[in-house]
């Protein structure tokens, strides 16, 4: 199994209101290259316009961001985790993710998702529609994107950038993923991973896909500590809103014999790339001991 980082771009209040943008726009930078020093596989991050909750603070906008990273590393893959179908037209985003994969020399990953953070919508005065419509226009999105690359050379990548999905709807949405993506992503237990991997293989052989072909990639937290509960004293109720059930049961949050177990079910669900977004997220030398204990 390889690994991902999921960076900070100040969604989360990482960068304050106060700082220097600048110096936070370097420190993103920096991370990603640390992570690229340090075997990651993928540095992705999200793609928000609002912070949550919605707070005065420094947030980066995606695409601007990966174009940086796409110039200041070499090896490491980039994406989103994930573009919003609804912030802009598809026909756009196709255009804006096929110059970001020449200017990375081939090294994006498109992810896509309906989009879920109203502030968002509301802020930017974009429509809101209900999940149905929401994803119903994600697959129209994915297919319009998918065409245009599929016609005249776009980008380094043959036959095309490769799609990521993201969410774990077990009717619609993994059903999105059997038919266009590339690969997938879900942040949940592994138990629940697992499961949802089953029905998207189901997806696949009703659909004749080769579910081998589709990157199976899972989000969760890390936090290293000496003892499992000085780590999962750090853990906050509001990740409910990220990740389902007892997280504490599942989230790399403890020592490092915890987390090498945890990892390891990850593994066993199924998972081919573990996207860990650090709790010390600005910090790059939480990114360093990761490495040192579980990539060498």
């Amino acid at each position: 199994m390889e690994f991902g980082i999921f960076l900070p771009v100040g969604f989360g209040g990482e960068f304050g209101a106060d700082g220097d943008p600048v110096e936070a726009a370097e420190r993103v930078i920096q991370l990603t290259q640390t992570a690229e020093e340090c075997g990651f596989a993928a540095a992705w991050l999200p793609d928000h316009l609002q912070t949550i909750p919605p707070s005065p603070s420094h947030l980066f906008e995606s695409w601007a961001m990966l174009t940086a990273l796409a110039r200041h590393t070499d090896r490491i893959r980039i994406g989103p985790l994930v573009s919003s179908n609804s912030y802009r037209n598809p026909a756009l985003q196709a255009k804006i993710a096929s110059t970001v994969d020449v200017l990375s020399h081939g090294r994006l990953t498109l992810g896509l998702g309906a989009g879920w953070y109203q502030p968002d919508y509301d802020t930017f005065g974009y429509e809101f529609a209900d999940a149905p419509t929401r994803l119903a226009s994600l697959r129209d999105g994915v297919r319009t994107i998918t065409e245009m690359w599929l016609h005249p050379t776009t980008a380094p990548q043959r036959p095309h950038i490769p799609i990521m999905i993201a969410g774990g709807g077990e009717r619609v949405t993994l059903k999105i993923v059997a038919e266009y993506a590339e690969a997938c992503n879900v942040m949940v237990s592994p138990q629940e991973a697992a499961r949802k991997f089953a029905i998207l293989r189901d997806h696949c052989r009703t659909l004749n896909r080769d579910y081998g072909t589709i990157l199976r990639t899972a989000t969760t937290g890390c936090l290293i500590a000496a003892t499992d509960e000085e780590a999962q004293a750090a853990l906050s109720p509001a990740m409910g809103a990220f990740y389902p059930g007892d997280f504490a049961d599942y989230l790399l949050y403890g020592s490092v014999d915890t987390v090498k177990n945890r990892i390891a079910a990850y593994e066993q669900a199924g998972v081919q790339q573990l996207i860990v977004g650090f709790h010390e997220a600005t910090d790059p030398e939480a990114i360093r001991r990761f490495a040192k204990e579980f990539i060498g």
